[in-house]
């Protein structure tokens, strides 16, 4: 496959990636599918809404940091003048923008996995309920073991909904982390060979 084709493949991908980055952190405001709990956390009545979710990894950094070299990266597909090389080389700094990007959301997803959502809970049965995050210094443990799951009282499945998104968000980083970082590679191939497009 020549330099010009890989671009397009990846560019592609990236557009895929980065709208279901941008999608699952949306949703990640909204737990329980209820604008309650962002309504209550935007007024300032305590938190609801997890930290990490508002670090807005996945509208930044998986999105829109990588949706615009995913753009660039598209145009460098087709012919250009000297075979495209300059939009080759270009293509090199949007991809390690790419890398950053992608590198941001997979630190905030990992961090929401690792300390868990904020949720109503109890310390103990006969304390007072209270919202926090009960697994916060349990080093991510919390997370093979479902029964702990039930701590959290509401919002109702609070814990799936974050271990879904999050994980999501994860594999969606990695994968434009590996992407950009490939295409860094193809873009120096292209910037010596150009894009060879149209010529096979």
């Amino acid at each position: 496959m020549c330099t010009g084709k890989c671009s397009k493949v990846i560019a592609i991908s990236l557009y895929v990636l980065s709208g279901v980055s941008i999608i699952c952190n949306i949703i990640a405001f909204f737990p329980d599918w209820s604008t309650m709990y962002a309504k209550l956390d935007r007024e300032e009545n305590g938190a609801r809404i997890t930290d990490e979710v508002k670090y807005m990894g996945g509208v930044i950094g998986g999105g829109i940091m990588c949706l615009i070299p995913a753009i660039h990266i598209h145009l460098t597909s087709s012919i250009g003048c000297c075979a495209n090389r300059c939009g080759m080389f270009l293509s090199i700094g949007f991809a390690a923008a790419g890398v950053v990007g992608a590198l941001y959301s997979l630190a905030t997803s990992a961090l929401g996995l690792s300390n868990g959502p904020i949720c109503l809970f109890m310390e103990t049965p006969t304390s007072v309920p209270g919202w926090g995050r009960p697994f916060l210094n349990n080093n991510g443990s919390y997370l093979g073991d479902s029964d702990l799951w039930t701590k959290c009282i509401e919002p109702k499945g609070v814990v799936e909904f974050n271990l879904g998104l999050f994980a999501t968000l994860l594999v969606v980083a990695s994968l434009e982390l590996v992407l950009c970082g490939i295409q860094m590679v193809n873009g120096l191939f292209g910037c010596i060979c150009g894009t060879c497009s149209g010529r096979e």
